[in-house]
């Protein structure tokens, strides 16, 4: 028998198609019996039928999994690195200007600052002291005078000092 080698899923799809066909093949009886409601029941029937019969065809021809090539291997390639020496820098307290400006009295170094500040070169504590605040606005100062050659040696870095309080 052909019947009982079936699946029951497929039995129940028949079974349910040949019921849907029934119903659609029977004649409309009274007009009142055949409303929107039934056609509405039997347009479920007749969509549910139809995406069953596209799942199941989905499923039919599983596709096999694609899969990528391979990765190749490349050699990593290694370079030697390059060295270089670094430049020598000079702290601001061994310039010839923290020279110069260490030569001076304390109430001179206090005046110099005092200078500055009034310029507008320099907004740190009037201590008398050299520092970062203090060669940055003697910088500054000697750029805007046109004296920047003049920061290279101690000498010449007395004539913006001197500048600054005479």
């Amino acid at each position: 028998m052909k019947g009982h080698d079936m699946l029951p899923a497929v039995k129940r799809t028949a079974l349910a198609t040949l019921t849907a066909l029934a119903i659609a093949a029977t004649p409309a009886a009274p007009a009142l019996a055949w409303g929107q409601s039934e056609q509405d029941v039997l347009k479920g029937v007749v969509g549910t039928l139809l995406v069953q019969g596209i799942i199941r065809e989905g499923k039919k021809y599983h596709r096999q999994p694609a899969y990528a090539p391979p990765p190749v291997y490349a050699q990593p390639v290694y370079a030697q690195p390059d060295y270089y020496q670094p430049r020598a820098t000079t702290s601001i307290y061994r310039t010839p200007v923290a020279r110069a400006f260490g030569s001076y009295s304390s109430s001179e170094r206090r005046l110099i600052q005092r200078r500055l500040s009034a310029f507008g070169y320099y907004r740190g504590g009037i201590d008398g002291s050299f520092g970062p605040g203090t060669y940055s606005a003697i910088v500054a100062y000697a750029d805007d005078e046109g004296m920047r050659g003049y920061l290279g040696s101690t000498s010449d870095a007395y004539g913006i000092f001197d500048s600054l309080i005479y």
